[in-house]
């Protein structure tokens, strides 16, 4: 009887410090963002996306003075 009491009560205590050391099932890493509210209406507002223009391609051609340089040496 003795035994039957002590496994009883030794399961419960195993429970609970289980349950008691188990992690947290969400945990959020990194930062969020925080949002804009609107002035007027108190509302969310979407952030608009600013892109930087397009850049004018460079030419890879060699200028006249880079080519002579190279035939010099």
């Amino acid at each position: 009887m003795a035994d039957l009491v002590s496994d009883i009560v030794k399961n419960v205590v195993e429970g609970v410090l289980k349950e008691i050391l188990k992690k947290p099932a969400s945990k959020r890493t990194g930062r969020r963002k925080q949002q804009t509210r609107s002035g007027t209406t108190g509302r969310f507002v979407k952030k608009k996306v600013r892109r930087a223009p397009a850049k004018k391609q460079q030419s890879r051609r060699r200028t006249a003075a880079k080519r002579s340089r190279q035939r010099r040496s």
